[in-house]
């Protein structure tokens, strides 16, 4: 036998479902967020990086490709994901990454 919620009891359900769904969507948020940024700020910007904004359909080699001039583009794929602390190819464009000029 299903139990028959009130107006206000059908109000009180649907409010916590969404804060519970707004909580949850903001730690994601946030933890992406964080996550990027420390990755970044864990490599100095020493002389020989710069940070670059992933554009949408850029990949980690094609990245590399555009600056590793007379090195091998797998090569500069490695410092890039040493530099960042990246653990595995896929890129999510608007994410900061240091890349090596040199």
């Amino acid at each position: 036998m299903a139990t028959k919620l009130t107006k206000r009891g059908r109000n009180v359900v649907r409010g916590t479902a969404v804060a519970s769904l707004l909580v949850v969507i903001g730690a994601g948020f946030s933890a992406v967020g964080n996550a990027s940024e420390n990755a970044i700020d864990a490599t100095p910007a020493s002389t020989g990086y710069v940070k670059v904004v992933v554009a949408p359909g850029e990949t980690l080699w094609s990245l590399a490709s555009m600056v590793a001039g007379d090195r091998s583009v797998s090569s500069v794929e490695d410092a890039i994901v040493t530099a960042n602390n990246l653990t595995g190819p896929d890129l999510t464009a608007g994410v900061r990454l240091w890349v090596p000029t040199k």
